[in-house]
């Protein structure tokens, strides 16, 4: 079984892609929540970096898991650049729970964060060619059950961002807000939110926006259980979710080309 954690689609397509090569199925690790997993041989997770760390959903829905202590165990970091200690960190919350894991890589493809600083994502499309032959080698490797750790490392710059002080100081960077004055309340950001932190409030009564004039009377607000997946930022519609004061360039939005709306959306 391949589980993975997934915003615009990157780490869902990997997952589609293994499965499929490996006859295999690929589910997400919020379906698959609190499930008994002990009969599985093979056990794949696949999932980003956030700040040189796993996202904060996954060691939490890892550790609900019934896991076999005898599976052959893989982990890929989909990722702009560095993996940092997500894997690392994994490892070490599965070992804990008597799972081993037998093999570790990373692939790059754009990165979803760089909307954050300015940067267009969509730039780094040169990265599925130059890449591509990586994730074939990823999907040999673990139809061969081969033993390999690359990238799984404890590394100082996860640490330092998982540190509360530095911490404190660097995920306001990508925390994302709702513009009232743009969102129309159609609901997208609400069902693509994988922690279900979004949701439609009515209007103030006394509201004088001219967007709001196209809305149904609802306006989105993000709740406190955000990840900074940005999943919400990249899909509005309406560009109304900014992240630190600053717009949403259309141009900027990204997502998976192998990967639709639909296949991100909560059930």
């Amino acid at each position: 079984m391949i589980l993975y954690f997934s915003g615009t689609g990157n780490c869902l397509s990997v997952a589609r892609r293994i499965a499929s090569e490996t006859a295999d199925k690929a589910i997400s690790l919020y379906d698959a929540a609190n499930a008994d997993l002990s009969s599985e041989k093979v056990i794949g997770l696949v999932y980003p970096s956030y700040y040189f760390n796993p996202p904060r959903p996954v060691p939490i829905l890892l550790d609900r898991l019934t896991l076999p202590t005898n599976a052959y165990v893989f982990i890929v970091i989909v990722c702009g650049a560095q993996t940092g200690n997500s894997i690392w960190a994994v490892e070490q919350l599965l070992r804990r729970k008597g799972v081993r894991v037998a093999y570790c890589h990373k692939l790059r493809m754009p990165d979803c964060s760089a909307i954050g600083f300015g940067r267009n994502p969509n730039d780094q499309t040169w990265k599925f060619e130059r890449f591509a032959s990586r994730l074939d080698r990823i999907i040999s490797d673990v139809k061969a059950r081969r033993h390999a750790h690359h990238f799984g490392a404890w590394g100082p710059a996860g640490w330092l961002c998982a540190l509360p002080s530095v911490e404190k100081r660097t995920w306001p960077l990508l925390l994302p807000h709702v513009n009232a004055d743009k969102c129309i309340g159609c609901g997208v950001c609400e069902r693509v939110c994988p922690q279900g932190n979004i949701s439609l409030v009515l209007l103030p009564k006394n509201s004088s926006s001219e967007r709001n004039s196209e809305s149904n009377g609802e306006v989105a607000q993000i709740g406190g259980k955000c990840v900074e997946c940005l999943s919400c930022v990249h899909f509005c519609q309406q560009q109304a979710i900014e992240i630190a004061g600053r717009p949403t360039p259309k141009l900027h939005q990204y997502h998976n080309p192998n990967v639709k709306l639909k296949d991100l959306l909560r059930r």
